[in-house]
């Protein structure tokens, strides 16, 4: 990797990369399959393949669902996990994303025949999304973490060695099996408030999709996402004003927070949110 063709701290333009989101254990608030159906929809993707549901899923888990059709005949539709691809308007760069929901068996399988596609579609890089609840304030930016295996990813895009040991998802043995096969990989992981821990989580999913564009270069349309953002903070702030334990445990979570960051930390966070203005409004992207 080179600095040349990504901009600071991003990946070559030129590279076609994989973004992966599951439904379930690794997706906190929803946070993290939400950031992908936003891309999906925001960069018009359009789906080439599916994997077969009933290798990887025990249905009595994940349930298939009936339902009228758009022809109005009743139809099934199984928790499959859906490729598509898309190019982004920006640095025309392909990009390959993958939907589906954690499956319940044969992962490594599943893994080999995701990364086959994977392969097929010219994708070096594997960037994995995923969401965990943690104690973090609401009214605070939502933490994301970024980490890679590959000591050269982790310094082209100055991110953290995994240290992470204890059980693990589909997403930990998807970037292990990547990782495996010579592929690049980053991991990317939004810290959800405990407490509301109910999806949606529109201000988690909206830093992803900020480390998103970070990584990539390419300014993402965010729509209605930062209003809604706004809207679940105001909501949460509301709840939390009528009960006065969950209050106080805001505040000292908030205090926690405040005191763990240094002021370098902030002046960072400030000069990032500054380029991304200038990009977003040279580019003139909305939002």
């Amino acid at each position: 990797m080179t600095e040349q063709a990504n901009g600071p701290a991003g990946l070559p333009e030129q590279e076609t990369i994989l973004l992966a989101a599951f439904e379930g254990w690794n997706d906190a608030g929803s946070a993290a399959s939400q950031a992908l159906e936003h891309l999906h929809e925001a960069w018009h993707a359009e789906q080439v393949d599916e994997l077969d549901p009933e290798e990887y899923h025990d249905f009595q888990v994940n349930r298939p669902v009936i339902g009228a059709g758009a022809d109005g005949r009743r139809e099934i539709t199984w928790p499959t996990t859906a490729v598509a691809v898309a190019t982004t308007p920006q640095a025309r760069r392909q990009v390959v994303l993958v939907h589906g929901i954690e499956p319940s068996m044969r992962w490594r399988r599943y893994c080999g025949e995701l990364l086959d596609i994977a392969e097929g579609l010219r994708a070096t890089t594997v960037v994995t999304l995923g969401a965990l609840l943690a104690d973090v304030p609401h009214t605070r930016p939502i933490p994301v973490t970024a980490t890679s295996e590959d000591p050269a990813v982790r310094e082209a895009l100055d991110v953290e060695s995994n240290s992470y040991e204890g059980p693990t998802g589909i997403v930990g043995v998807l970037q292990h099996e990547a990782a495996a096969r010579g592929m690049r990989t980053v991991s990317l992981w939004a810290a959800v408030p405990h407490y509301v821990a109910h999806p949606p989580s529109p201000k988690a999913t909206l830093a992803l999709l900020h480390r998103i564009e970070a990584l990539t270069g390419e300014p993402i349309p965010l729509g209605d996402l930062p209003e809604d953002a706004a809207a679940w903070q105001d909501g949460v702030d509301e709840l939390a004003s009528e009960d006065s334990e969950i209050a106080e445990y805001v505040r000292q979570l908030e205090e926690a927070k405040d005191t763990a960051e240094l002021p370098e930390a902030s002046g960072e966070a400030i000069a990032q949110e500054f380029e991304r203005y200038l990009r977003r409004r040279d580019k003139g992207i909305g939002g």
